[in-house]
């Protein structure tokens, strides 16, 4: 007697729909950050008549090179973080890299300088002492990650490198926070000393769920 085994047929398959990855979610909602300040706190820039020019012309000479160094930072930031980027163009991951350090190091203290200028304007001196602050944790997390790419240990230059770029993210963190919930100017500088504060604490909590993620994600490989 014979018998016959049958396959079953595969049905059409379903396809389910994926979540984007919270990596991109991220800096999804880190470009939506960027896009808002920039029309809100920034539009100056495109406006020769706003006022904040009268404002910003004792230290404007100062002030382009500090925009200029840290907007580097803070745009070429999240092309650190590419896997993509680093695999298969190392070469450019490196390049934008060594100018993001460029950015940190240049605009860091001249933002220090700026606030001091400001301070001679009327502005208190705890705001000078929160830019130092931001600085010099700012500074301290990109040599950190500078140090640790030279020794070859990159999950260390990553972690430093996340830290490093949730401090470059505080200049715009203040803005939105002032901005979105019309903070008055006499708790702004609670506001920047909370973000000086965070900063650290914030980019460690993002590490940790971003290796809570990656342990989940193994046995679903598997």
């Amino acid at each position: 007697m014979t018998v016959e085994l049958s396959t079953p047929v595969p049905g059409p398959s379903l396809h389910r729909f994926k979540w984007p990855r919270a990596k991109y979610l991220l800096f999804g909602s880190i470009a939506l950050m960027y896009a808002y300040v920039l029309w809100t706190n920034e539009s100056f820039l495109v406006n020769s008549k706003d006022p904040e020019w009268l404002h910003i012309s004792p230290f404007r000479a100062i002030l382009l090179p500090h925009g200029l160094a840290a907007a580097f930072a803070l745009f070429l930031g999240p092309l650190q973080f590419s896997e993509r980027l680093r695999r298969k163009y190392i070469t450019v991951h490196r390049v934008t890299g060594y100018l993001y350090i460029a950015g940190c190091y240049i605009g860091a203290p001249l933002g220090i300088y700026i606030q001091y200028f400001e301070e001679r304007l009327g502005d208190t001196r705890s705001f000078t002492l929160a830019a130092a602050a931001d600085a010099t944790i700012w500074i301290l997390a990109t040599s950190m990650a500078l140090i640790f790419i030279r020794q070859k240990k990159i999950q260390q230059h990553r972690q430093w490198m996340t830290r490093s770029f949730a401090c470059a993210l505080i200049f715009l963190e203040v803005r939105l926070i002032l901005t979105a919930f019309s903070i008055p100017t006499a708790a702004a500088e609670t506001v920047v000393w909370c973000c000086v504060v965070a900063a650290y604490p914030i980019a460690d909590l993002v590490l940790q769920l971003e290796e809570l993620l990656r342990q989940r994600a193994r046995p679903a490989r598997v």
